[in-house]
């Protein structure tokens, strides 16, 4: 692999509109060339949205980006957005914001929506887009745990202030939801998107590209 680049001659291109570690090797866990670009866009949430609306229409937004380098390419885009009460929780600007983001959620539950859409700008033109949402608690956080938590740093640029892939796993009490889409790409809507695209899931081996 080298500069986030998968070759398959007998695939059509896939282009991942992420740079996130997380989603590049969902990606190669399944097997699936691709390359990855940053989408580069606004993440400014609007006030008339829903955290899902907007994991959603931000997910499509990275998609369509990207789709404009790329017309003849399928891209994938992916969003996540946090929910407690009912409202969104912003990626956090600074510690201390990550801090009263923790405080608030501990002991109680919240919901991660993670969007994903696959766009072909064509032809022919495609747009699909789905979002799934996990239902996750927080253990009764003392302070001193969370200002550990925060010393480690993953909680920068994390809808919700944290990571469940590394260490953000020990401040959790219960996590229900599809695996893929709470680390922050969906695969199971993502490969019946597609599978529905007419992309080649499985291909002889010998066709490959090698990392």
């Amino acid at each position: 692999m080298a500069d986030g680049v998968y070759q398959r001659t007998d695939v059509p291109d896939l282009v991942l509109a992420s740079t996130s570690r997380f989603r590049r090797q969902l990606l190669e866990a399944a097997a699936l060339p691709f390359r990855a670009v940053a989408p580069e866009v606004d993440e400014a949430a609007p006030a008339s949205r829903s955290p899902k609306q907007l994991a959603r229409a931000l997910a499509l937004k990275k998609a369509q980006a990207v789709s404009l380098r790329f017309p003849g390419a399928l891209v994938i885009g992916s969003d996540q957005t946090a929910e407690l009460d009912g409202r969104l929780l912003r990626k956090p600007h600074d510690r201390a914001e990550a801090r009263r983001q923790l405080s608030a959620m501990s002991g109680r539950v919240h919901f991660l929506h993670t969007g994903v859409a696959l766009v072909r700008g064509g032809p022919p033109r495609l747009r699909k887009v789905a979002v799934v949402s996990a239902r996750l608690a927080l253990r009764e956080l003392t302070r001193r745990e969370i200002e550990a938590y925060l010393d480690t740093g993953e909680w920068e640029g994390c809808a919700g202030s944290y990571r469940i892939e590394a260490q953000g796993l020990k401040l959790m009490r219960e996590v229900r939801g599809e695996h893929s889409a709470i680390i922050g790409l969906p695969m199971v809507p993502l490969v019946r998107m597609l599978s529905e695209a007419g992309f080649p899931l499985f291909a002889p081996r010998s066709s490959r590209g090698s990392r």
